[in-house]
This record gives C-alpha cells, sequence and structure tokens, in this order.
C-alpha cells in the first residue's frame, strides 16, 4: 500500500514553522501517512562503512558493514515504498540541518533511489518542500541570493531523484521574537499564512482519490 512519507528536522519541535505548515499538509492529505522524525529520532552521518558496503559483496561485509547496509536498506525501502513526500525542512544557517542532509546521503545510492541510465525509481512523484526560515530572502531583500537551502534540495529531489518538487518557503519567522524585525511582522503574518493556504491546496490538488 503506497503511502505519503513525512520527513521533519526541525530541532524547534512543536514551535517549528516548518513543522506547523507540513501539519496543516498533512491533516488535509485524504491517504496513509508513515512519518520519520530526523530531529527527535536521528541518523548517524554516513561514514566509510556506510560507503563501502555499497560496493563490497554483502557476504564479506564487517559488522560495521553489515549495520550501516541495514539501515539503509530500510530507508530506501521506506523511500520507495512512498507515492508522494512531505519534507519540513527549515533553514539553518543558509542551508539544511544536518540531521537531513545525512538522510539524504543515506537514501542517495546509484541504482537504488537514482538511475545512473534511463529513468529514476520515483520519477514523477510529487513531493512537497515545506522550509521556514526566520528572514527574507527574496529579491530586494538584504538576503536575496544567500538561500543555500531550497536550490540544493530542490536539485537533489528534482534532478537526481526525479520528484516533482513544490517548495512551501514561510519567510520572517524572526520577526514575533527579535525586536530588530519586528516592523516586518505583518509581512510574517502574510507569509505564513499564504504557507498554511498554499500547504491545504496542494493536499487536496496531490491526495489519492477516495
Amino acid at each position: 500500500m503506497s503511502y505519503l512519507l513525512r520527513i521533519d528536522s526541525s530541532a524547534s519541535g512543536d514551535a517549528s514553522f516548518s513543522r506547523r505548515v507540513a501539519d496543516t499538509f498533512a491533516s488535509n492529505w485524504s491517504g496513509r501517512i508513515v512519518t520519520r522524525d530526523l530531529a527527535r529520532n536521528p541518523l548517524g552521518h554516513l561514514d566509510a562503512a556506510g560507503i563501502t558496503a555499497r560496493t563490497i559483496p554483502a557476504d564479506r561485509h564487517t559488522p560495521q558493514q553489515r549495520a550501516a547496509a541495514e539501515l539503509q536498506d530500510e530507508l530506501v525501502a521506506e523511500f520507495l515504498g512512498a507515492s508522494a513526500y512531505l519534507l519540513a525542512v527549515p533553514m539553518y544557517n543558509y542551508s539544511m540541518p544536518s540531521v537531513f542532509k545525512a538522510w539524504l546521503d543515506h537514501i542517495m545510492i546509484p541504482g537504488k533511489t537514482f538511475a545512473t541510465g534511463g529513468s529514476d525509481p520515483a520519477s514523477g512523484r510529487p513531493a512537497i518542500l515545506v522550509s521556514a526560515r526566520g528572514g527574507g530572502y527574496g529579491p530586494g531583500t538584504p538576503q536575496h541570493g544567500k538561500d543555500f537551502l531550497i536550490p540544493a534540495v530542490e536539485t537533489i529531489l528534482g534532478d537526481a531523484l526525479g520528484l516533482d518538487v513544490h517548495t512551501i518557503a514561510p519567510e520572517l519567522t524572526y520577526a514575533p521574537i527579535m525586536e530588530p524585525l519586528k516592523h516586518l511582522l505583518p509581512l510574517h503574518e502574510t507569509s505564513l499564512a499564504e504557507a498554511h493556504d498554499l500547504a491545504r491546496r496542494s493536499a487536496a490538488d496531490l491526495s489519492p482519490a477516495t
């Protein structure tokens, strides 16, 4: 049975704006949802055992390679078993949380999740990327051009894995708590409301027929 695979990566728990907007999408999704919370249950970073386990025959694996291969097999099966993806990935220091990068490193395996020739196994499946950020990164803002998260994740998900990526990016989440940004609170509230509305509409559009 196919499902929506939801990946959370915010260390802020229920206070996370990325998580809250993802909650809105999930609450409007009509099908089954499988959730992996990388902040609450982080994966170890990809190491030498995980890399070499991909090319050394299983009967020659060390205990460390065997454990690494089992973890990667679990993550890949979970990824490929989904028909759609919901990825809550807040911006940390201009880029993605390290726990999300670790998840990507574990599942990005040539010949398993992306093809070295021909079609990718998950090609065409929809992926919703929710990425809240403390400031504003659009044209005309002081931070324009410094968003190194969305371009990277869209490239990995879209170009490498072949997913159909839809991005929702609520901005100025520091406005309610940082005095220098308080004057931008109305813009934050508008951005957040639009993000929740887009999440609702996207879930309705992409949900499986019931």
